[in-house]
């Protein structure tokens, strides 16, 4: 199967030499970590076979946080740990896009920009919720930041999961919202939202570089509902720990040209995108966020602080068995007995480790 590293492998050198010193030291981390990711650069096992004698080489993940062939155990403990925080209620996803006016902002100032998207969104919709003739309760939300559409263009975005309801203001009940497919005025929630960017935008000092009639133009902020959001975690928990596309939508790399396909959005309908090389990997990387960078964060009573309240709003809320999902593959604690692994060759004799390959971390990213 074509991988993204496969193109990094063949033109990777190519692109490094034609962007120079606009490529930042945390993409070049990713370019090097991509392409060199299960090789024996990061240093791995051999196992024998005790029936055949054959050995099978395993060499370790780069772990980069932009990999796509990294995470999958990562991305699905996450998972059912925010689903061990999800209250027995309905939930709302809401979506604050960047205007496409501020994205030449967002290139050079990414880690402040980002940062003030989900800020400002999350204190907008915090404000209206408390606002008794929206809801007039302390909701919660899980934020995750996306900088990308299908066919990987840039297009930075927070997706929120917010629950359809919230603790009263004294924590003495749960108000749920007054409409199933309603959670608080968009309108307005977009007006304020608008607000709350442009006042941290000018405590940032950024505000000058902004053309003024953005202000007066309104701005789109998207709510649906979501069922009991697990859906919604799911598909969030599937980008939290890498970026842009999976591996299984990369479909030809011929020629210098990188074919992959997407699911559009507005259709449902299977599109197909090619593009040379070089600009497949320029779109990959714009994607790839600055050290320091937060993809997540907790709002409301899901925040770190608030615990006591969300133990307290699921006092209100009617107790619900926990479902199995048995798509999802169970993980062993770290105290469980190692199961053994039977030879992919022979498929008769179990393997055993035999050596430790060591990692070569001297070259430079």
């Amino acid at each position: 199967m074509l991988e993204v590293a496969d193109v990094i492998r063949l033109h990777g050198a190519a692109y490094r030499e034609q962007a120079g010193a606009a490529l930042s030291s945390v993409q070049k981390r990713a370019l090097r970590d991509i392409s060199t990711c299960r090789t024996p650069f990061f240093g791995g096992h051999v196992h024998q076979c005790d029936h055949c004698q054959e050995k099978i080489f395993s060499y370790h993940s780069c772990r980069n946080r932009s990999c796509p062939k990294c995470h999958q155990d990562q991305t699905i403990r996450w998972i059912e740990k925010q689903r061990g925080h999800l209250l027995p209620c309905s939930y709302f996803l809401v979506t604050f896009p960047l205007p496409s006016e501020l994205r030449p902002l967002a290139r050079p100032h990414p880690k402040k920009i980002y940062g003030l998207l989900m800020k400002a969104a999350a204190d907008a919709l915090q404000k209206l919720a408390n606002d008794p003739h929206s809801l007039g309760a302390r909701i919660g939300a899980l934020a995750v930041l996306h900088t990308w559409t299908r066919a990987m263009l840039f297009h930075p975005h927070v997706h929120m999961l917010v629950t359809a309801g919230g603790l009263s203001s004294d924590c003495s009940a749960w108000i749920d919202s007054k409409h199933p497919h309603f959670l608080v005025p968009v309108r307005a929630l977009s007006v304020i939202f608008r607000a709350k960017f442009c006042a941290g935008l000018k405590k940032a000092e950024l505000l000058n570089r902004v053309d003024p009639t953005l202000w007066k133009k309104p701005w789109v902020v998207h709510c649906q509902p979501a069922g009991r959001g697990d859906k919604v975690l799911d598909y969030l928990g599937r980008y939290v720990f890498r970026i842009a596309i999976t591996n299984n939508r990369m479909e030809s790399l011929d020629n210098g040209q990188v074919r992959f396909r997407y699911r559009d959005n507005q259709t449902q309908q299977i599109r197909h995108v090619t593009l040379p090389a070089l600009e497949f990997i320029g779109r990959f990387l714009q994607h790839v966020l600055p050290r320091g960078c937060v993809k997540v964060r907790y709002y409301g009573i899901w925040s770190p602080s608030h615990r006591r309240q969300l133990d307290r709003a699921r006092m209100f809320l009617p107790a619900v068995e926990p479902v199995i999902d048995s798509s999802v593959p169970l993980l062993l604690a770290p105290s469980a007995v190692p199961v053994s692994h039977p030879c992919p060759l022979c498929h008769h004799g179990v393997l055993t480790l035999v050596q430790t390959l060591p990692a070569q971390r001297s070259h430079s990213p």
